[in-house]
């Protein structure tokens, strides 16, 4: 496990600005590989800066993508990537909604920043998740509260390739020590729950896409 490489991407991540600042993620990139769960460290672009080789192995089978490969960069994946509702289960509504929420509060905190105003563009060229941003996002978010936009915490299924896991869920569970939220970096680890029956409700993965990103606009509960 090292640093994430290559990928073409709109703009170039940023980097430590001190050498100690890069002994320190030498280091922690260590400890983040000795996990046994899938775990990344992203800026706020959501630009992976580290990655263990669960994170790799969760997401081995998923195809090339010039922008969108989960090693590079994890909210493009989310949102742009046709393989990505083969791994991330219930993709639109525990997945993608829940990273526009989040990518909406980046664009207001870091609003002239060129990476996401890609990102903002990328989204207006599609028709169904323009719609679910401008109209969809607003009422989900209301109807379902702060939890269901939380990382933190969030149980959320996944399509594990390894078949001891299979069909399962994961805890995402936010670890930032303070010097990693200095250089504005943020931890997530997916804590695997179990494998869980592959009929369950909403986990099977849906057919691959080769064009638009989303199926449906969720509706807000009554």
């Amino acid at each position: 496990m090292a640093y994430q490489a290559g990928g073409q991407r709109p703009a170039p991540r940023p980097a430590p600005v001190s050498p100690q600042a890069q002994d320190y993620l030498r280091d922690y990139a260590a400890l983040v590989e000795a996990v046994p769960f899938p775990s990344l460290v992203v800026d706020h672009r959501w630009d992976v800066v580290l990655a263990n080789s669960a994170f790799e192995t969760l997401f081995r089978a998923v195809g090339p993508h010039p922008t969108a490969m989960p090693g590079d960069n994890f909210l493009r994946f989310v949102l742009f990537h046709p393989d990505a509702g083969s791994v991330l289960g219930e993709h639109e509504s525990s997945w993608c909604l829940p990273m526009l929420a989040h990518f909406a509060a980046s664009l207001e905190r870091h609003g002239h920043d060129p990476a996401l105003q890609a990102v903002r563009r990328e989204i207006a060229q599609d028709p169904l998740m323009e719609a679910a941003y401008r109209q969809g996002l607003p009422h989900w978010m209301r109807a379902m509260g702060e939890a269901a936009v939380e990382h933190d915490g969030a149980v959320r299924p996944l399509l594990h390739p390894d078949p001891r896991w299979g069909v399962t869920d994961c805890r995402i569970v936010g670890e930032t020590p303070k010097a990693l939220l200095d250089m504005g970096y943020t931890r997530l680890t997916m804590v695997l729950r179990g494998r869980r029956p592959a009929t369950a409700r909403g986990v099977r993965p849906r057919p691959r896409r080769t064009a638009g990103h989303l199926t449906v606009v969720p509706a807000p509960e009554a």
